[in-house]
Formats: C-alpha cells, structure tokens, sequence
C-alpha cells in the first residue's frame, strides 16, 4: 500500500517543541541579573523567586530535552520538505545547535552552582547546597561557568529567534508547509 507522505510532525513532537519553547523563553526573562553578585553578598536564592523559577524551569528544560530526545529515536517518521540543499544543511546545523543549547544550559548552571558553592533551588523548597562531584572536579576551575551559562543562554534565544524568523520565511514566502507541520493539524471534514 502506497503511504501519503507525512505533513505534520506527530502531536507528541508538536507538544514538546511548543512547551519547550515557552519554558526556555520564560527561562531566559527569568533570568536573575548579577546573580553571582547576589551570592557573593551572602544573599540566600531562595528568597528570591525569579531565582527559584529560573533554577527550576532549567531543570525543566534538561527533562524535557532528555525525554524528547527519546521521543525522537522511537516517534513517527517525520514530514519532508523539498527545498535548496544549502536549506537543508542549515537547518540541520541550527537544530543539531539548539539540541546541544538546551543540554548545555542546565549542565553549564550546575557547573556554574557547583564549581562556585552556591546552592540549587528549586520549586517546592527542594535545595541541594552542595555539589561536592562539581566542586572538587577538574572541570569546575577550567572556565567561569556562570559567564558560559549567560553566554549560551543569550546564544539560544538568538538562535531561536532566527528559527523562528526561518519558519515565518518558509510560511510567508516559499509557502512550503514548513510551519504548518508543527502548528495543530486542521481536519477537513
């Protein structure tokens, strides 16, 4: 039997980039400015709950990437798009990129907590104060972790604001079904 190829990505793959999405943009607003300072003054996190939501959200986002990382090895094949080879490239380059981002963040934060003795505070009182594996490693002196953290932070959000701005392209003017397969499939009735 002759299969009509795929439009639309599986509605798993379609709830998992969109959440994805949100919570790393939410993430990135949340983002607590000069939190090195704050720690070094002696300020507890905790009582801050931008720092709280950001940690947590963090951690969110390395859940949801394992997990959709997961998804992506058993799921449905997925839609296929013909256009120039150099499209093609680029965006496996972009979204080979954004999958290393989104593991990157939450580990380089938990480098940057760890290698600097501050605490890990999340939602619901949960604290880990010490992270004696990561202090105590090589890795924690190699790089100012914080600094790569808001680097690689800053990265994603420009890098997702041109995947975006590239769906919008192939939906406005090459008009190819790029966007429409990870928007909500319409049934025609």
């Amino acid at each position: 039997m002759n299969q009509q190829p795929r439009t639309h990505y599986d509605p798993l793959s379609r709830a998992f980039h969109w959440f994805t999405a949100i919570v790393v943009v939410i993430t990135f607003i949340l983002g607590p400015g000069g939190f090195g300072r704050l720690m070094r003054q002696g300020i507890d996190p905790a009582t801050h709950s931008d720092i709280v939501w950001h940690e947590s959200l963090g951690i969110l986002v390395l859940v949801l990437t394992v997990l959709r990382l997961l998804w992506n090895a058993m799921r449905p094949a997925t839609p296929q798009f013909a256009m120039a080879k150099w499209m093609h490239t680029t965006a496996k380059l972009v979204g080979f990129a954004m999958w290393t981002l989104l593991l990157a963040l939450p580990i380089t934060a938990l480098l940057a907590l760890g290698s600097a003795s501050h605490p890990l505070t999340l939602l619901g009182g949960v604290r880990v104060d010490h992270m004696p594996f990561i202090a105590n490693s090589m890795t924690a002196k190699l790089v100012g972790w914080g600094e790569v953290h808001q680097f690689l932070g800053d990265v994603i959000i420009w890098l997702a604001g041109l995947h975006a701005a590239a769906a919008i392209y192939h939906h406005v003017v090459l008009k190819d079904g790029v966007l429409l397969a990870m928007l909500p499939h319409r049934k025609t009735f």
